[in-house]
């Protein structure tokens, strides 16, 4: 009996003892992250560019609107040049950007009823396809400063130095598993460039966006042009914007 009572006991005290370790050692883990997960959100360098970048976001969107100008987007389909689309455009009311077709209205597909329906259904998936296409980069271009500085609070957010430049690059940006670098120059306090990787729907579905900028006389700040490469669809956009040209102008 005397030997059934110290098993116990030595039972209970190896399970007390190990309760208590545990115990500890989760302590110790808040702890850490405690102290750590600050020293992440608080690296100055890193706060500073974030803020820098969020100001000129800002205060170019709003230079923007003062701008009308033409579009011009050539669609790639497998190798197959597509006759480019023009667009006039300038920012609405809403903030949103306001296009009008130049030139004639695309061709009618030809040959008989059946060729017809067949290729005026794959023009409907294909400009649904672009809608969606356009709806998942609209989250990353122009960059938006409430995304920036979330990314930035969860420690998402690393700098890399370039010459004359600075690549912040975003993860899990605006999709779990996406990734956002933005290049910005640090002499002239503009944003340079936008590499995005992202998907649609399905992380299979890959789009990649390569924004190049381009500056106007007062300094404002313009995607000059985007390159949008769909792996799946086999499909590449290429937009270039030109004529920019001030509201009220004559």
């Amino acid at each position: 009996m005397n030997r059934s009572l110290t098993v116990t006991n030595e039972n209970w005290f190896n399970s007390s003892t190990f309760v208590q370790i545990i115990k500890r050692l989760m302590v110790i883990g808040v702890v850490t992250l405690a102290i750590t997960a600050p020293a992440i959100s608080q690296n100055p360098e890193l706060q500073q560019k974030i803020a820098a970048v969020k100001q000129t976001a800002a205060e170019n969107k709003q230079k923007l609107r003062q701008y009308q100008w033409i579009e011009t987007t050539q669609l790639t389909l497998k190798g197959d040049a597509k006759p480019p689309t023009r667009n006039s455009c300038l920012y609405g009311p809403d903030g949103k950007v306001q296009k009008t077709m130049i030139g004639p209205p695309p061709e009618q597909p030809s040959g008989g009823r059946v060729k017809r329906k067949i290729i005026s259904k794959k023009k409907e998936e294909m400009k649904d396809y672009m809608q969606d296409v356009k709806a998942v980069l609209g989250m990353y271009v122009p960059p938006d400063p409430q995304r920036m500085q979330a990314a930035y609070q969860e420690g998402k957010v690393s700098l890399n130095p370039v010459p004359g430049a600075v690549n912040l690059i975003f993860t899990d940006y605006a999709q779990p598993g996406d990734k956002m670098t933005l290049t910005f120059d640090t002499a002239t306090k503009k944003i340079a460039g936008l590499n995005i990787n992202t998907y649609m729907g399905q992380e299979k579905d890959v789009v990649t966006l390569h924004v190049q900028m381009g500056s106007l006389p007062d300094g404002t700040s313009y995607e000059s042009q985007t390159v949008l490469d769909a792996t799946a669809k086999k499909l590449v956009v290429t937009t270039t914007n030109s004529d920019y040209q001030r509201l009220g102008a004559h």
